[in-house]
């Protein structure tokens, strides 16, 4: 009897990903989320700018690479036109929230029909380790030795928040994949947004808290570690925006830690 194996939806490329990095463990929940809703032939994912601009390599299903910010219009793009396929984007911070924030907020408040998977390290992988959007005040980065410093570079951009204040999008959710029962609701929250898009009901966007030990200059255990002591304090944890759930709910703010239930 079968009691473990890889998803279908990936492929059997090795994964380039740095030691400790939880990009690989997103990508298999992405992977058995498509399998579970048996949509493989059906669903086309874009690829960012980033540190999983060869996620093409790693997913079995179709797959287009989008310009930097740009996946959110090029999905959109592909679904008015293919409108029986099952899109979604797969960006991390740098993406998403920095160059092509103009087009997350636009096509979530259009609720396009979609699904976004939006990675949430805190920094700049690919290029080095630079500040994010997203990385921590105080956060020690490349380019900000000194601590990210609120005065002069601003706050962090909470975009489970942003978005969730906006009236088009459908759900809105934020998952964390630094221990096994955050990974076990991160599953079925990422179900939950692909099964929304398959039932006609508009725009989903999971953030997912992930780690770069690499950048962060951390043992992996450490990184794990840092998320629930730095990162999820900020960022908390929980469904934002559920337009299918009971009155009320879709507007509430999720508590520290908050299990999510799709």
């Amino acid at each position: 009897m079968i009691v473990f194996e890889k998803p279908k939806s990936l492929t059997d490329a090795e994964l380039h990903y740095c030691p400790g990095c939880t990009h690989g463990i997103i990508h298999r929940l992405v992977a058995e989320a498509i399998d579970s809703l048996g949509i493989e032939g059906n669903t086309i994912g874009v690829a960012p700018v980033g540190c999983a601009v060869m996620a093409y390599n790693y997913f079995a299903c179709d797959m287009v690479e989008a310009a930097h910010g740009r996946a959110p219009a090029m999905a959109t793009g592909i679904k008015r036109s293919l409108p029986d396929r099952i899109v979604f984007t797969y960006q991390g911070d740098g993406d998403l929230a920095s160059i092509g924030m103009a087009e997350t907020v636009h096509a979530a408040t259009r609720n396009e029909n979609i699904t976004v998977i939006f990675v949430n390290n805190a920094i700049y992988g690919m290029t080095g380790g630079q500040m994010a959007p997203t990385s921590l005040p105080g956060q020690v980065t490349q380019t900000s030795p000194y601590g990210r410093d609120v005065l002069t570079a601003g706050y962090p951009v909470k975009v489970a928040e942003l978005l969730s204040s906006l009236d088009g999008p459908e759900f809105i959710a934020r998952v964390a994949v630094n221990n096994v029962k955050n990974v076990k609701n991160a599953k079925k929250v990422i179900e939950k947004a692909f099964r929304n898009q398959i039932d006609g009901k508009g725009f989903s966007l999971v953030e997912v808290i992930s780690a770069c030990p690499t950048n962060w200059g951390m043992t992996p255990q450490k990184a794990l570690d840092w998320i629930d002591e730095k990162m999820i304090p900020y960022y908390p944890l929980g469904v934002y925006k559920d337009k299918s759930a009971s009155a009320g709910a879709g507007s509430a703010r999720p508590q520290n830690g908050q299990e999510v239930q799709p």
